[in-house]
């Protein structure tokens, strides 16, 4: 079967930064909704579209193609009562700008006495990316995965 709008594409990847350090991958086969559903990188859907299950591809990416410029913008020092006690490095947040329903999610970055840092950038923003993958499997979306816009089942989103 060819990968097409409303098909559910089965695939192995690997994401990797411009010096080619592996940024992400699986162990296993992820699914998503092939056709505009935003599962996947829309430049990886367009080189996977009427390709079949076996088909392999590396799609470079720049920043603008997958998590957007670093926007310095988007990294705040904040009083450190108003976090909780137990707060470290690495822990996330949901946060965003005043009279916004944008909601972001901050990493907190770094921690002094009574100052706290976060980073509303996503970890990979500002990078050149390469993603490699092969497809494993291709089937067509059921009624209720079109509805829900995601793929449901073994390897897809759980109700």
């Amino acid at each position: 079967m060819r990968i097409e709008k409303d098909t559910v594409v089965s695939l192995t990847y690997e994401l990797l930064d411009s010096a080619g350090e592996i940024m992400e991958s699986t162990a296993s086969p992820i699914s998503y909704l092939h056709g505009g559903y935003d599962g996947i990188f829309p430049m990886v859907e367009e080189e996977l579209q009427s390709k079949e299950a076996g088909y392999s591809c590396s799609v470079f990416m720049e920043p603008e193609n997958t998590f957007g410029e670093y926007d310095s913008q988007l990294v705040r020092v904040e009083p450190r009562d108003a976090f909780p006690d137990n707060v470290v490095v690495g822990m996330q947040f949901e946060g965003g700008e005043e009279g916004s329903d944008d909601v972001l999610i901050f990493t907190v970055t770094d921690i002094a006495d009574d100052k706290v840092v976060v980073d509303g950038n996503h970890p990979l923003a500002g990078k050149a990316l390469r993603f490699d993958c092969t497809v494993t499997a291709v089937r067509p979306a059921t009624a209720e995965e079109l509805s829900h816009g995601h793929v449901h089942g073994a390897h897809g989103h759980e109700h």
